[in-house]
């Protein structure tokens, strides 16, 4: 896997040579940044840490608009030929969905004119707006939960609860890759994954960028119900992972699977448990408790759990954060503008 240097090399060069520079003054690494936003005509924005700041005009990071870098529609025009290797007809696929996985998993989100066809959107044009979205791995950051879901030689069906951007993914990524790979004392398992966004195996031309393990099959870019059913056919899995199910027919999916004898483990956006329960789609499942286990992520707490809860609702695990210290503070060596 690549170093944060490497990362941040594989984020540089797709942006315009003027911004390029900046970034790189300002960061030395990409751990603490979530998102780079340019939208044409506007100043440039990171989501870092735990907040969001425009990009200064000299570089560093600044809260203050008039101090802020401004993205020309040149440079717009430029950082999506780098994205779309000069050849935007190639991409022309991702570009219905919205967004183009580059080279070290980062996902790039496009929006501009919608160019319909038969009811469908076939492409996108006058491109104005992008959000670069930075791949991240936290290797081990699911050891602590790994034995809550154990269950002898195998594992209990597992929905993870989470606000949004609490990390969610992050966490389901590397619970698949401990699973996968097994350890000294306990067997890998074959897992399916549905990554329906590319967000969780990041394929690059084929070849996943984030590591998921030795015993995994990724079906990129393939809806969420339609992969579910084509691993269950083709694959054999022990496991199949999927994040964000929210749909009827991902619901129906997920009870296919587990009624085939095969294990789940799904994210979900939610506050806590009576949230899930009131959801319409997946009340019938909590019902029926075909989930054994719910991990509850910590509001405002990137990758913190909260609670973990078993099939009637009782919390068998819960963290206590009142001691834990606030970090809010730029810092890591970034300067300000």
């Amino acid at each position: 896997m690549d170093s944060g240097k490497d990362n941040i090399g594989q984020v540089l060069q797709i942006l315009p040579v003027a911004i390029r520079k900046r970034i790189a003054e300002t960061f030395d690494s990409l751990s603490d940044i979530q998102e780079i936003r340019l939208r044409t005509g506007r100043p440039l924005i990171i989501v870092y840490g735990k907040g969001e700041y425009f990009l200064g005009i000299n570089g560093g990071l600044t809260h203050n608009i008039k101090k802020a870098y401004y993205v020309a529609a040149s440079e717009l025009r430029e950082t999506v030929d780098y994205i779309s290797s000069y050849s935007r007809y190639a991409f022309e696929e991702e570009l219905r969905q919205g967004y183009i996985t580059v080279q070290g998993g980062h996902r790039v989100g496009v929006a501009g004119k919608i160019l319909w066809e038969n009811g469908r959107a076939k492409n996108m044009g006058n491109i104005s707006f992008l959000n670069i979205r930075i791949a991240h791995q936290a290797m081990g950051c699911s050891k602590e939960i790994i034995p809550y879901i154990r269950h002898g030689n195998s594992i209990y069906n597992t929905l993870l609860i989470s606000p949004p951007r609490c990390g969610k993914t992050t966490l389901l990524r590397d619970m698949i890759r401990i699973l996968s790979d097994g350890d000294g004392f306990n067997r890998g398992f074959t897992v399916g994954v549905v990554d329906e966004r590319s967000e969780l195996g990041a394929c690059y031309k084929g070849c996943p960028q984030n590591d998921l393990g030795c015993r995994s099959d990724i079906l990129d870019g393939c809806p969420k119900a339609e992969g579910m059913m084509m691993l269950v056919r083709s694959m054999a899995p022990e496991i199949i992972a999927v994040d964000e199910i929210g749909s009827d027919k991902d619901a129906s999916a997920v009870d296919y699977v587990i009624n085939c004898g095969i294990h789940v483990i799904a994210t979900v956006h939610g506050f806590d448990m009576s949230d899930i329960r009131n959801k319409p789609v997946l009340g019938s499942l909590v019902k029926e408790q075909a989930f054994k286990r719910y991990i509850l992520l910590e509001a405002g707490k990137t990758g913190s759990i909260s609670q973990i809860f078993d099939e009637r609702g009782s919390v068998i695990y819960k963290h206590d954060y009142k001691d834990m210290p606030n970090n809010t503070n730029i810092g890591n060596g970034v300067k300000s503008a």
